[in-house]
């Protein structure tokens, strides 16, 4: 039943916060755009619930011309003006409203992580795709990017044994305190490189020992 529930708020408070922030939306664009002409949108495939991936918006915050300036430059430097205070501020999340009222993810639950993590995960931490993908989750409120990947599935597969009205609402209570503090809010290129390694040497250590 509660996740019927969690289906219309979302549907409800996506159309509202659409609505109310639609020109401080509208601005973060044009500022963007203003910087470092081209779309002020970014899209990337993200693994959504039962592995089913979908297009995850955000506001761009890196160069356009990054791909012709890789090698050249670091991924700081390829970074924005702008696309620094989205960043740390979580302002670039706003576009992913749209993904929670087309039902691709929900205000609360485990982040949608790109699909190249999954090709590495066990069939236990998988479990973090039985749920729809969330802008906030457990994960972020418990350390956000300042701990392991492999804690992060850990506190993500204890919210899914939780979900409930009880967890949702605290998780949102405490996410707005973790953006306020606007720490470990990003995560670079060679950070998820990292992280997918550190999967794919624990699941090649696993397999190993049973051999």
């Amino acid at each position: 039943m509660y996740k019927y529930i969690k289906r219309l708020v979302d549907i409800v408070f996506s159309i509202l916060f659409l609505i109310i922030l639609f020109i401080p939306m509208l601005i973060i664009a044009l500022c963007i755009w203003a910087e470092d002409k081209g779309s002020p949108f970014f899209m990337q495939d993200r693994m959504g619930k039962d592995l089913k991936p979908f297009k995850m918006y955000k506001f761009r915050s890196m160069r356009s011309d990054r791909k012709e300036l890789d090698g050249k430059m670091t991924h700081e430097q390829m970074v924005t003006k702008i696309g620094k205070f989205l960043r740390k501020t979580s302002l670039d999340e706003l576009p992913q409203l749209i993904n929670v009222l087309k039902g691709e993810m929900s205000f609360i639950g485990p982040r949608p992580w790109m699909l190249e993590y999954y090709e590495w995960m066990t069939p236990t931490q998988k479990r973090r795709v039985s749920v729809t993908p969330g802008i906030t989750g457990l994960a972020q409120v418990r350390g956000r990017n300042g701990i392991s990947v492999h804690r992060k599935i850990e506190y993500d597969l204890e919210y899914i044994n939780h979900f409930g009205i009880k967890y949702d609402f605290k998780i949102l209570v405490e996410s707005i305190i973790v953006v306020l503090k606007k720490q470990d809010a990003e995560i670079t290129e060679k950070g998820i490189t990292e992280e997918i390694k550190d999967l794919k040497d624990k699941r090649k250590l696993k397999k190993s020992t049973v051999k």
